[in-house]
């Protein structure tokens, strides 16, 4: 199909999205903060987060400079946590290693923690105008369905498969128009469920289209059970606050502030809870369960609501003890870097008539 990319930057002039509060400029640091937030997040879910990020972090000189915490405060409900932590530790190489300065090539932004070929690509054509090709979900699914590109696109075979493609359709020039145009087609019309075919303008050469295939390309992920796992959580609540832990940096929740783990499935959460805390738990009640779906396993929360006597020395109230454990007051939570499950729990816990014993 020689006249792709013609094609597809005509149509992006006349029916592409042009007011995304990210687009417009060629500063890199506002392009890489979209990018990686609208990695596996929809657009309307990320313009909030976008803004109220850069306007607490207005360059990466502020964002390298901020504590860790306070980053994943304001990332605390946009999910996939360490696109915030690596998003901070990449400031902070740009800061210590290039001056301050974003790394101006596809190659050098690559080699920033967190960032991969495809995003390295889309803000070196958007801020720089460097000739590189993206593959991101948008695109792999339409290219996948306009080229009748089978296999699953995680499958190498078929990611280099469609990453040639994709170079080779590269225009000359206006590049970031042009990424910004299979963005936007993936984004609005060739979506994976109900695809506009009848306004693409491509629907007479897609592949997909002509053989009534839209619904099975790109190949789906091969199906396998996804794992489910189950813990019970304490909910420490004393003087209208609650006892939260920090997450160690890796694995779930990393770096964020959660309800501490109760380790035994089947023991006494309140014995548990006073003699790690020293606290005088005054009883236990057992709340609504909840579940929480990871990319690899299912979650199924149980927490365990401990109200506290009196307490008995550490943790003091409003302060941390070793830098781990914090009373967070319940009418501050919407600041705390909390998960979203964590963050449900205590919004029920701050209004108790959501609550309903197990």
């Amino acid at each position: 199909m020689n006249d792709f990319a013609g094609r597809l930057l005509a149509w992006q002039r006349e029916h592409g999205r042009h007011d995304l509060p990210w687009q417009g400029g060629t500063d890199p640091y506002p392009i890489w903060l979209s990018e990686v937030m609208l990695q596996q997040t929809q657009v309307d879910t990320v313009i909030p987060y976008y803004r109220r990020f850069l306007a607490r972090f207005p360059d990466v000189g502020t964002l390298a400079a901020a504590p860790v915490e306070d980053v994943m405060a304001l990332w605390s409900g946009l999910g996939y946590y360490a696109r915030a932590r690596n998003l901070h530790r990449a400031a902070q190489v740009i800061v210590a290693e290039h001056g301050g300065r974003f790394p101006a090539s596809a190659a050098r932004i690559a080699e920033l923690p967190g960032i991969g070929r495809s995003t390295a690509a889309a803000i070196a054509a958007f801020a720089f105008g460097e000739r590189a090709a993206i593959l991101d979900g948008n695109v792999k699914r339409v290219l996948c369905r306009i080229f009748g590109v089978d296999g699953f696109p995680g499958d190498k075979a078929v990611e280099n498969r469609l990453w040639g493609l994709a170079e080779s359709l590269l225009p000359a020039r206006e590049v970031g128009r042009y990424i910004q145009a299979q963005m936007d087609l993936g984004a609005t019309l060739c979506t994976r469920g109900r695809p506009a075919c009848a306004r693409c303008p491509f629907a007479t050469d897609c592949v997909a289209h002509r053989e009534q295939r839209v619904a099975e390309l790109p190949t789906p992920r091969p199906r396998k059970a996804v794992p489910r796992r189950s813990a019970r959580y304490a909910v420490i609540v004393h003087d209208g606050a609650v006892l939260l832990e920090r997450r160690p940096p890796t694995g779930i929740w990393g770096g964020l502030l959660a309800l501490p783990e109760i380790p035994d499935a089947g023991g006494d959460a309140a014995r548990w809870a006073g003699e790690r805390f020293g606290l005088d738990i005054a009883g236990a009640q057992t709340l609504a369960p909840l579940t929480h779906a990871f990319t690899h396993f299912v979650l199924e929360l149980q927490p365990v609501l401990l109200g506290v006597a009196s307490p008995r020395g550490q943790p003091r109230l409003h302060a941390a003890d070793d830098g781990a454990l914090c009373w967070q007051p319940l009418a501050a939570r919407a600041d705390a870097a909390l998960p979203t499950p964590v963050r449900r729990i205590l919004d029920a816990l701050a209004a108790p008539d959501l609550f309903s014993a197990g």
